[in-house]
């Protein structure tokens, strides 16, 4: 990997996206006439709105030296338009084309990178399509997911707050009501969507129900004595989803942590003085697509450059794909959930300290 020509084609995929997108979608509707009658012009419009998409994925994938990001990438848009009548040969028609279209308007070793990046694509959409349907595998709190999920989804909300307080006052413990309830449901709702089950409506409206439903649990969790350690967490800057890093940010504050969860879309500046003024050991960043990975990278480089003794714990989705993802853009770790992270924050934190 060639990190300055990496960041080079991603930023002429930025500056150039909607110009290739055009150029995507005339080549794919000269080859293929079909395409105008079964879709008309609103299908024309989707499949540059769709090129716009690949080529944002891509840009951001190249820009992190991660293959592995497009190529997930594309099996989720895979399942996603499937869902919604279009099918896979589609797909990889216009990713042949995207890739020919780079190669003609970015001649050289840049048109070279992104094509290759492309391929990794097309290779993903040649295997088998990734399962789509909800595991069937016995899991923790199963009972109590299967109606905690119901319930939001028929917009009882109310229904599922007493459902969690009851079962947390029988005994069931706020870390695996986060875990095996929330978590689980969030990832359900997210897999419905793809799979054109739920609306956008209703993946909004369960987020917001979980937060406020989360909030409720707060006597829980806010009762614990402090262990002399400090936490910031936050999203990355545009960054809207942060119901992830608030979930890691309440297992840090039931271990003792001193928390200061600064919610989403925290500029960089303001994140640097919280992580000053709270002395902070750690900071939580999550991302949840591909294209916040280049802001995350900024911000740890930012940080770096002011506080050199803070721990940098990352992630999202982007970090589940591509393991190896943290190392390359500076942080000093990856969690793939909040007890992870709590674990991996103590290591970091302890091996500083000797």
């Amino acid at each position: 990997m060639n990190p300055e020509l990496n960041s080079e084609v991603s930023q002429t995929l930025d500056a150039r996206r909607n110009a290739l997108a055009a150029a995507v979608t005339e080549r794919q509707f000269e080859a293929r006439p079909d395409l105008l009658a079964r879709y008309g012009e609103k299908g024309r419009h989707h499949c540059h709105k769709d090129a716009e998409y690949h080529l944002s994925y891509l840009a951001d994938s190249i820009a992190s030296g991660s293959p592995a990001l497009f190529a997930d990438y594309v099996g989720w848009a895979r399942v996603m338009l499937a869902a919604r009548g279009i099918p896979a040969g589609d797909l990889a028609s216009n990713l042949e084309i995207l890739r020919e279209v780079l190669r003609r308007e970015l001649p050289g070793d840049p048109g070279e990178v992104a094509a290759g990046y492309v391929e990794t694509g097309l290779e993903a959409l040649g295997q088998a399509a990734p399962p789509t349907q909800e595991s069937t595998a016995a899991e923790p709190l199963d009972g109590l997911f299967q109606i905690y999920l119901e319930s939001l989804l028929e917009g009882r909300r109310q229904d599922a707050s007493q459902l969690i307080r009851r079962a947390v006052e029988d005994g069931v413990g706020v870390k695996d009501v986060y875990l095996h309830v929330f978590q689980r449901s969030q990832y359900e709702i997210g897999r419905r969507w793809q799979t054109n089950l739920v609306s956008v409506a209703q993946e909004h409206y369960c987020t917001a129900a979980t937060q406020l439903i989360m909030s409720q649990l707060y006597p829980y969790i806010f009762s614990t004595a402090k262990n002399g350690l400090a936490m910031v967490g936050s999203c990355i800057a545009g960054d809207l989803h942060e119901i992830g890093v608030r979930m890691v940010s309440d297992f840090f504050e039931m271990e003792g942590w001193d928390t200061f969860y600064l919610g989403a879309n925290t500029p960089t500046s303001d994140l640097i003085r919280a992580l000053e003024e709270r002395e902070a050991d750690v900071l939580a960043v999550s991302a949840t697509m591909s294209f916040h990975v280049r802001g995350v990278t900024e911000l740890i480089a930012a940080v770096r450059s002011r506080l050199s003794g803070v721990k940098v714990l990352v992630g999202g989705y982007p970090f589940n794909v591509d393991p190896d993802l943290w190392r390359r853009i500076g942080a000093d770790g990856s969690a793939r959930d909040a007890q992870e992270a709590i674990e991996l924050a103590g290591r970091l934190v302890a091996e500083a300290r000797r």
